[in-house]
């Protein structure tokens, strides 16, 4: 199980990075593996400039533990303290245009070597935008239903359940999937699920990214961007498990926190004009809805 999702998530990782490199101009990502003292692989890839993506990680890691971290096994206290292997690949995009959407996608294979053995795929992938379009919400919310069919509206609800900061009552983003604990009788047949949605991501993401990049933006887009990062900031230090379980498990703090923006901003009481962008974004696209039927939806 760890040597199929580890050849895939490993192809999935060159891939995204060789067309996000292409899309900043064939700029490369950094590349520094190691291999930790308990086995495994730890592999971050950073890029950070100046062209149309402004920061992106790709970093896959093998883990081979003692103890499974709490942020794993608090839902699932048989577990705890269990030996477990595990691999994951995480993926962030922060744009350097306002209009672009920031994305997120991880997928991570937990196999818990307790008896009997039990595994189980989690993860997800979810799109925050500082300006919102119905375009972009509909074609991701289309391709994220295509790749998991029936699934997609309970995996969409726990995405809108999940990526929320209940300290600001607001949503993150307009959300896409999330999943935990999914498993079944047969492991190839949840792995071509797993595969399904791997697959879809990048074509999703870059389809918007491609329609949005030469937007002109002013500073003022530009100031409500980095203002939006505080609350993506907010989220990943506050909220995300991902976040808990790589400092739980003693990774390197630098692989985990290569998710956070390189840029952000908090301001007291932000002014946002009602009737602007800025406002439609808070008091429309922050909120759960029905993204693929277009009813209601502001033009």
């Amino acid at each position: 199980m760890i040597k199929t999702a580890k050849e895939f998530l490993q192809d999935l990782q060159n891939r995204i990075c060789g067309r996000l490199a292409q899309i900043n101009g064939d700029q490369s990502f950094s590349h520094a593996p190691k291999t930790p003292s308990q086995g495994g692989l730890s592999d971050p890839r950073v890029l950070a400039g100046t062209g149309p993506i402004e920061k992106a990680a790709v970093n896959f890691t093998h883990s081979i533990g003692a103890s499974l971290p709490k942020a794993v096994s608090e839902s699932r206290s048989d577990l705890a303290g269990s030996p477990f292997e595990a691999v994951s690949l995480s993926v962030i995009v922060h744009p350097s245009n306002p209009f672009v959407p920031t994305t997120h996608m991880n997928l991570r294979l937990f196999i818990v070597k307790k008896e009997p053995v039990q595994w189980h795929f989690g993860g997800g992938y979810d799109l925050t935008p500082t300006y919102g379009f119905i375009k972009d919400a509909q074609h991701w919310h289309l391709g994220a239903r295509s790749s998991v069919e029936e699934e997609y509206e309970s995996m969409k609800k726990k995405c809108d359940e999940y990526f929320y900061l209940p300290h600001r009552d607001e949503q993150r983003g307009i959300g896409g999937l999330f999943f935990d604990d999914l498993a079944s009788d047969n492991f190839n047949f949840t792995f071509t699920k797993i595969e399904k949605i791997g697959e879809s991501f990048l074509p999703l993401y870059t389809e918007i990214f491609e329609r949005r990049r030469s937007e002109p933006f002013t500073d003022k887009n530009r100031s409500f961007q980095l203002f939006r990062r505080g609350r993506y900031a907010e989220f990943n230090l506050l909220l995300d498990r991902g976040t808990k379980y790589g400092l739980q498990s003693g990774r390197r703090v630098e692989n985990v926190l290569a998710s956070m923006p390189p840029l952000a901003a908090w301001c007291y009481e932000y002014p946002i004009e009602k009737g602007s962008p800025e406002h439609l974004l808070t008091e429309f696209f922050l909120k759960p809805r029905d993204w693929i039927t277009p009813a209601n939806h502001p033009t």
